[in-house]
């Protein structure tokens, strides 16, 4: 995987992307998180009525559903500030923010609703735990999963995360 260049830094060594104040505080948190119960039971409500519509349209169907995998670390200090090939300008605080109170959280959601409305949820979280986009055995790219040739992943499984999640998903289908 490529890596920019040292000319490609300002001369004060910082990213030209990166904010001034740098990796400090969580502007992400402190704007978002006063809203996100609201849109956490939302999501929520919505799912079900998925699920029910899917069940309605087709009442014989075994519905699985796939959960988000692990990609921000357990410990977002692993990760690189600036480097967009993981979250780019996300500060740690917003990363751990991010984790636990949006990806579990939404993860928690689908899984209740699954059960709920008579679907099995496929969990790829335990499986991918270690395989962060900031894990060096990475199973998800960042914003960019390369910068030359420039390819953009915005925080996707790669191969390695597809074949993991392929292999969950086929387990489920042969379990019926």
């Amino acid at each position: 995987m490529a890596t920019p260049s040292a000319s490609a830094r300002s001369s004060s060594g910082a990213w030209p992307w990166a904010p001034k104040n740098g990796n400090k505080g969580t502007p992400c948190k402190d704007e978002l998180d006063a809203s996100l119960p609201g849109r956490l039971d939302q999501l929520r409500k919505d799912y079900g009525q998925m699920l029910d519509a899917l069940h309605a349209k087709a009442p014989n169907a075994k519905v699985k559903t796939v959960g988000y995998p692990h990609v921000i670390p357990e410990d977002a200090t692993s990760c690189t500030f600036g480097d967009v090939r993981q979250f780019g300008t996300i500060t740690t605080g917003d990363l751990a923010w991010a984790r636990t109170r949006i990806l579990e959280p939404l993860n928690t959601g689908i899984a209740q609703e699954s059960t709920a409305h008579n679907a099995t949820f496929i969990d790829l979280y335990p499986t991918t735990t270690g395989h962060s986009v900031c894990d060096s055995d990475h199973w998800a790219d960042g914003i960019l999963s390369s910068l030359i040739p420039l390819r953009y992943a915005f925080v996707h499984p790669n191969a390695k995360g597809h074949a993991n999640t392929a292999s969950l998903v086929e387990d489920a289908i042969l379990a019926g």
